[in-house]
């Protein structure tokens, strides 16, 4: 079930809600809990119910392990402890390695040694990538004794909770089991009623409004590069940054649904993007950008790995090798893995240069090099995204060879006449003409126009509801202040509440073309 469907928005989302508070009310909180599970459960079961077994047997064989670790005794229980949760990280990848990268790998092996394997037809679980690491973080949580939890209920509620089972954000044991504990979220709350309602809106016009309605002129692009087309330079930069802001909005348009959602059983999510596209350097980009995701990659791998602990040497390897995976858990291709090597090396890159830089005669950052690292930020994501997108490296390479000028630099004719004496001009600058896309040459550039002066200058979702605290924020995004924004701080008021019913009706007549969340797919 879609967040952006009709069956989610009027039927699903208010019934569960409403029985949430109801039973709890007349049967307690261990009641709504259950009935929290089998909503979730449903949720779950709608697109194919098959994979309820899968998710059931994942949940039962992760928390008897748990359980065993919380439980352990005699003189060798650290051994154990450790050897349990080897085991149970070990199961967890394994599924997740069948399901996800079994018919990757064999296509591999079959190119290499001219075999003829096959995996058969295995259709990937949604959300897989998304539980299988909570689970993974459960476990080792409790090994590190950072964290308990035997009861049964609690931990299916930690792992199914609907609104972060799909598409993450990818939680702590400690985040969000702590307030299934709080009797106060079992009590209806207008303020989380309205708080919650008005994410959810924000975020189904970023999905249904924005990133739908910019993703042809990004489809066209890339699907006639998968072709055999070879863009030009405008067509190519066209396509590419449509794709990057299709991508932006839709990922944040899921990232508010997911806490909008959350927020009306009373709960608090992790925030998960934080205006990525604001980052001064490829550092700061990922502190932004799938935050619980970045979390979990420092946290369970590049620590794992030794991190900065045994020489800068080891840990730009480290930091390599952690974004590789990165690259690899998005999706089964090696365009992903080479996006994931793509950021790794900026991420050495940058962290190479802040050492070198904190060492040369210069003083603090200025406004023109922060101007200068925004940019080249920003351009640097741009062509990883074209890696993301691309199905294949000779579609990618077309469109970066677009970018690049290779395919040669031209404006529609029907623009160029109207130019008037700039047309021969341009055409003496090596600007040629060529003939129809005039439409499409506007309209793709008006889209990317407006919605990067959104994506670059308005304030996000987590600025405008600041003082609601919409989500669970690191220390960093804590001290987060007014700053420019002045009156644009949402308040329970008939205004705010105007905003966003606009919004949520230009979304409800966008519904027409659902499409599925792009990460979905991963």
């Amino acid at each position: 079930m879609l967040f952006n469907s009709v069956e989610y928005i009027f039927a699903f989302l208010p019934a569960s809600l409403l029985g949430f508070f109801l039973i709890a009310s007349r049967f307690g909180q261990r009641a709504a809990l259950a009935w929290l599970v089998a909503a979730s459960l449903f949720f779950y079961g709608w697109w194919n119910p098959t994979y309820l077994t899968l998710i059931i047997a994942m949940i039962a064989i992760n928390y008897g392990i748990a359980t065993a670790l919380q439980s352990p005794t005699g003189k060798d229980r650290d051994f154990r402890r450790r050897q349990a949760a080897l085991a149970g990280v070990a199961i967890n990848l394994l599924i997740l390695g069948y399901f996800k990268y079994a018919g990757f790998a064999l296509q591999n092996v079959n190119l290499l040694f001219d075999t003829g394997f096959s995996a058969g037809q295995i259709v990937l679980p949604l959300g897989i990538s998304f539980f299988t690491f909570q689970m993974i973080a459960f476990l080792v949580d409790v090994q590190r004794g950072e964290y308990r939890e035997r009861s049964f209920l609690r931990y299916c509620v930690f792992v199914l909770f609907f609104p972060q089972l799909i598409a993450g954000p990818i939680v702590h044991p400690r985040e969000v089991l702590p307030q299934f504990r709080n009797r106060r979220i079992y009590q209806f709350s207008r303020q989380n009623l309205a708080v919650g309602t008005t994410i959810f809106a924000i975020g189904l016009f970023k999905k249904a409004v924005i990133a739908d309605g910019i993703a042809p002129f990004a489809n066209v692009v890339f699907d006639g590069a998968a072709a055999g087309a070879q863009p030009d330079f405008f067509e190519a930069w066209g396509g590419a940054l449509a794709y990057t802001f299709q991508l932006y909005f839709d990922f944040s348009g899921y990232s508010d649904m997911a806490i909008g959602a959350a927020r009306l059983f009373g709960i608090r999510l992790p925030l998960n993007f934080h205006s990525p596209y604001k980052a001064l350097s490829i550092i700061d980009f990922w502190r932004r950008w799938h935050m619980t995701l970045s979390r979990f990659l420092r946290d369970y791998v590049y620590i794992g790995l030794g991190g900065a602990r045994k020489g800068k040497a080891r840990r730009y390897g480290n930091l390599f090798v952690t974004m590789l995976l990165g690259g690899l858990w998005h999706g089964a291709a090696w365009t992903f893995v080479a996006w994931g090597a793509l950021h790794g090396f900026y991420l050495v890159v940058n962290h190479a240069w802040r050492y070198v830089r904190a060492r040369l005669p210069v003083g603090p950052v200025g406004g023109a090099e922060r101007l200068a690292g925004w940019l080249v930020t920003f351009l640097a994501v741009v062509v990883g995204w074209v890696l993301f997108r691309a199905t294949s490296f000779e579609s990618a390479v077309a469109i970066l060879w677009g970018m690049a000028g290779g395919n040669g630099v031209a404006l529609p004719a029907g623009i160029m006449a109207r130019l008037g004496g700039l047309g021969p001009m341009l055409q003496e600058a090596g600007i040629a003409g060529r003939l129809g896309g005039g439409t499409q040459f506007i309209s793709t550039w008006s889209w990317c126009l407006a919605l990067a002066v959104l994506a670059f200058l308005a304030p996000n979702t987590q600025e405008l509801l600041r003082r609601y605290r919409p989500a669970l924020l690191d220390d960093r995004m804590e001290r987060m202040g007014a700053g420019w924004l002045g009156a644009l701080v949402w308040r329970p008021v008939p205004q705010w509440a105007f905003y966003s019913g606009a919004l949520l009706l230009a979304s409800l007549l966008a519904l027409s073309r659902v499409s599925e969340f792009l990460y979905f797919q991963f």
